[in-house]
C-alpha cells in the first residue's frame, strides 16, 4: 500500500501520488501517459497532472490498481 508521508517529490499536487516503492516498471506510464511520467535521472515514475476529467481518473485508477508494488496512491479515497 502506498505511503503518503512517502511520497516523491515531483509529484504534482493533489490526491494521487506515487511514493518512494516504485520500481520503475512503466505501467501506470502505459495505462495513464497523460498523467504519470518517468524521472529518468532517479528511474522512478510520479505524477506529473494530476486527472482533470472522469476518463483520465478512471486510468489513474486502474494504474493503481495494476502497480506491482502498490506505489500509487489516493489521498482522496
Amino acid at each position: 500500500m502506498a505511503n503518503p508521508n512517502d511520497k516523491l517529490p515531483e509529484n504534482a499536487p493533489g490526491h494521487y501520488y506515487v511514493d518512494s516503492q516504485c520500481i520503475d516498471c512503466d505501467l501506470c506510464r502505459e495505462i495513464a501517459p497523460n498523467n504519470f511520467t518517468r524521472e529518468t535521472g532517479k528511474g522512478y515514475s510520479f505524477v506529473y497532472k494530476q486527472p482533470k476529467d472522469a476518463g483520465e481518473e478512471r486510468l489513474c485508477r486502474d494504474a493503481m490498481k495494476t502497480c506491482p508494488v502498490d506505489a500509487i496512491g489516493n489521498s482522496g479515497e
